[in-house]
């Protein structure tokens, strides 16, 4: 059995209430593999069930998207109650001191970041990682895959339910060109200015916003920019040091990897779940098309 104490040391359960930074909130796949075996790491695999069947990391057990989200919400994705993602998390043996690393099995790094946002609604962002270039680089670099399944114990875990993390329309709509709250849509351009049509709903961004495409913020291989590249589009996005940075997108899962790399990069992170689903359905709500 492995044990690196000084890195586990550095990733002990937090108090509750915080947040990740760059130091914990994105593991190499070198990382990953020297601590395959730590009794408590647990490892969730985001992407389809077909994919993850084909084969996966060692100890990595499959999440299904589906289960992430409300069921008795009208919109497509929001946050399921507390007790529901306790149970559901708790199933897959997360406890309040694990460590938890998420990686995307194939082409979704927006499955895996929304994974990331709910434990961190839940409390638990401060243990919880991302992989670096996820199934893809492992898999590249010739490290170990398997098929067998794990059958873990399940926990009894307590959430901690943050109030920083998700905000609604009438937040936004109070917000919009104010100075220090930088609103930012994480769609393609092209939903953005409104050449095309997103949802079913009205044409063009929440005004104000900020175009920062989500995939804009990987490489080739799908692995997360420089930090000071990442600084470089926020900055060329008109976000500034201390802004407070509120993501949208369709439905609220491309904008949880814009919500991931403002955490990541220490900005003050929030995530507009309704998204343009519920804003550009609401024609009390203004909008406004073209770029900046």
């Amino acid at each position: 059995m492995i044990h690196l104490i000084p890195l586990l040391a550095a990733f002990a359960a937090p108090a509750c209430g915080t947040h990740g930074n760059a130091q914990s909130l994105l593991v190499s796949t070198g990382w990953l593999a020297s601590h395959l075996r730590d009794r408590n790491l647990v490892i969730l695999a985001v992407g389809d069930r077909a994919d993850y069947d084909r084969a996966h990391i060692p100890g990595a057990q499959f999440l299904p998207f589906e289960e992430l989200r409300n069921r008795q919400s009208k919109l497509t994705l929001e946050l399921p109650p507390m007790d529901e993602l306790a149970a559901l998390f708790g199933r897959f043996g997360v406890s309040g001191g694990s460590r938890i690393v998420l990686y995307t099995i194939k082409d979704k790094p927006q499955s895996t970041s929304r994974a990331y946002l709910t434990l961190d609604a839940m409390g638990l962002g401060a243990q919880t990682s991302l992989l670096d270039g996820s199934f893809a680089v492992w898999q590249t670099e010739s490290r170990p895959v398997t098929t067998e399944v794990p059958n873990p114990k399940p926990a009894h875990l307590t959430t901690c339910a943050q109030e920083d993390v998700i905000v609604d329309a009438s937040y936004v709509s109070s917000n919009l060109h104010r100075k220090g709250v930088a609103i930012v849509d994480a769609r393609l351009p092209e939903y953005y200015s409104g050449a095309q049509q997103s949802m079913g709903r009205r044409l063009g961004h929440i005004p104000g916003a900020a175009n920062i495409p989500y995939n804009s913020l990987v490489d080739d291989y799908g692995k997360l920019k420089p930090a000071a590249a990442l600084r470089e589009i926020f900055r060329q996005a008109g976000i500034q040091s201390g802004d407070r940075v509120v993501s949208y997108c369709h439905i609220g899962q491309q904008a949880t990897f814009v919500y991931f790399v403002a955490r990541y990069l220490g900005f003050d992170a929030r995530l507009y779940d309704g998204s343009w689903e519920e804003w550009g359905a609401r024609t009390d709500l203004p909008v406004e098309t073209g770029t900046k």
